[in-house]
């Protein structure tokens, strides 16, 4: 997994409440046999005009086809953002665009634990600043810089906000590591407390003490 520690770019204005998993990966386009190829296939629906006839054909109307945005590492969007069903192909699909984070006001619980472990950061902010963002973002290109180990998200002209982060998922994205790779770094301290807790409570390690000594 990608680090993500400070990361500068361009936001995006996609700021619409309840845009779901089905929305940012639609089914039919579910068809990659693995993780990779899921760019392209972000929000579907809403990038490419209907009737291709087996071409897409971008709507030129649509925010992320629009020049300036092609290059957005960020997504200002609205309420409830990816909620919905539980797929991770949605969060693959971003990722794979470009975005590094989201601002909204609240992300699905399942999207957002998904995000922590694809290196996404969901940055939770009040709806009337990312509608100011927003705004900002439409009338030219606003740049922000997303700060995770400071946990704030700053614009050019000085002004910055805090958002926070639960410790263990933080740790995790600075690290660029699962969740599993994070916890084996603390694979000392956890043979010290298997050590300690044979000691104390013998019985319960016996059949696994047997099960080394006849291999």
């Amino acid at each position: 997994m990608e680090q993500f520690v400070r990361i500068e770019g361009l936001a995006a204005p996609l700021v619409r409440d309840n845009i779901d998993t089905d929305s940012l990966i639609p089914s039919r386009e579910m068809t990659s046999p693995g993780k990779e190829g899921y760019g392209e296939k972000l929000l579907a629906s809403w990038r490419y005009l209907p009737g291709g006839q087996g071409t897409r054909v971008e709507n030129p109307d649509f925010v992320l086809n629009k020049p300036p945005f092609r290059q957005a590492r960020f997504l200002l969007a609205g309420a409830n953002f990816g909620c919905g069903s539980s797929r991770e192909q949605a969060v693959w699909a971003l990722r794979q665009f470009g975005i590094r984070a989201v601002l909204a006001p609240g992300f699905g619980a399942i999207f957002q634990n998904n995000c922590y472990r694809n290196g996404l950061l969901p940055v939770t902010l009040p709806r009337e600043l990312i509608q100011d963002l927003a705004g900002q973002a439409e009338a030219g290109n606003l740049t922000l810089a997303v700060d995770l180990e400071l946990q704030r998200v700053q614009v050019p002209d000085g002004r910055n906000w805090p958002f926070k982060v639960p410790a263990n998922e933080r740790a995790m994205m600075l690290a660029g590591l699962d969740a599993i790779s994070l916890t084996l770094r603390r694979k000392a301290e956890i043979a010290a407390f298997q050590e300690m807790d044979r000691q104390r409570r013998p019985w319960i390690w016996l059949q696994t003490d047997t099960q080394e000594t006849t291999r």
